[in-house]
């Protein structure tokens, strides 16, 4: 049986850290040997970025020396909190040598927890995989008869993983997180102001409120695919080039069809 105290712990960390777009439910020791809660419900919200949870976990003062992939001597000096042992790679989720979970690094992106190059289209079709081989190591149910420090590390851990998935699978989420990882600000809030996107959304719209049956809006819904699907395309070129402003125009396109399809989905 699943410890009840761990289970509220954990669920507490997750609506700090990921509420409101994402929902998880942690609920039966059945869900954790299926593997079900490997996959997480996702509700974006309706907002230029959708995924709000990528500078969180910011709760506890985080031992030892933080370090990137390019640091080695730092990474050579992070030691484990329980054992003393040396980290032997980035990311140092998990002590090799007494398998303990170790505190959030919030040095470590979400790229390197997955072993990918910072590229936006470095994404594997693995991704989910390598996502559930984390969660086997890292879930809390897993430490419940450990001390309370490393069943808060779990949760920690546990949840930065789950939101370092979802950003990573999703494109537009990606895109933004990238950015950000670059020093190039998103806004959040922007209203639309270019006069042929703003005709085209307004457009799309009236198609969607107008369409006869299902089969209408499943046609337009995938329009709306290739679309997000071109700018997305349009964005990994930019950022190859270090082009930003050109990455930031299609983030806004990429955001208006992804609500699009959302609201579609709402009405089938």
């Amino acid at each position: 049986m699943l410890n009840k105290h761990l289970l509220t712990s954990l669920s507490s960390v997750l609506r700090r850290t990921l509420t409101p777009t994402s929902h998880f439910s942690f609920n039966s020791t059945r869900w954790f040997q299926s593997g079900t809660f490997f996959s997480p419900n996702v509700k974006t919200h309706h907002r230029l970025f959708p995924c709000s949870g990528l500078d969180f976990l910011e709760i506890h003062n985080i031992r030892g020396k933080c370090f990137t992939s390019s640091q080695s001597a730092e990474k050579a000096s992070t030691k484990c909190w329980n054992c003393g042992a040396a980290a032997e790679a980035v990311p140092f989720l998990l002590c090799s040598s007494c398998r303990c979970i170790q505190p959030v690094d919030q040095s470590v992106d979400y790229f390197q927890i997955f072993g990918l190059e910072r590229k936006y289209d470095s994404v594997v079709d693995n991704l989910e995989g390598q996502y559930k081989e984390w969660q086997k190591k890292l879930h809390p149910d897993l430490v419940h008869t450990k001390s309370k420090e490393e069943r808060e590390y779990a949760a920690e851990q546990s949840a930065r993983v789950i939101d370092a998935y979802l950003t990573l699978s999703k494109p537009l989420a990606r895109a933004i997180y990238i950015l950000k990882l670059e020093g190039v600000d998103v806004d959040e809030e922007e209203t639309l102001s270019e006069s042929e996107l703003l005709t085209e959304i307004l457009e799309i719209r009236e198609a969607v409120e107008e369409a006869a049956d299902a089969q209408a809006l499943v046609q337009i819904q995938s329009q709306m695919q290739e679309k997000m699907k071109h700018w997305s395309n349009s964005f990994a070129n930019a950022f190859r080039s270090r082009n930003f402003d050109e990455a930031l125009k299609a983030i806004r396109r990429m955001t208006y069809y992804q609500r699009v399809k959302e609201t579609i989905v709402k009405k089938l």
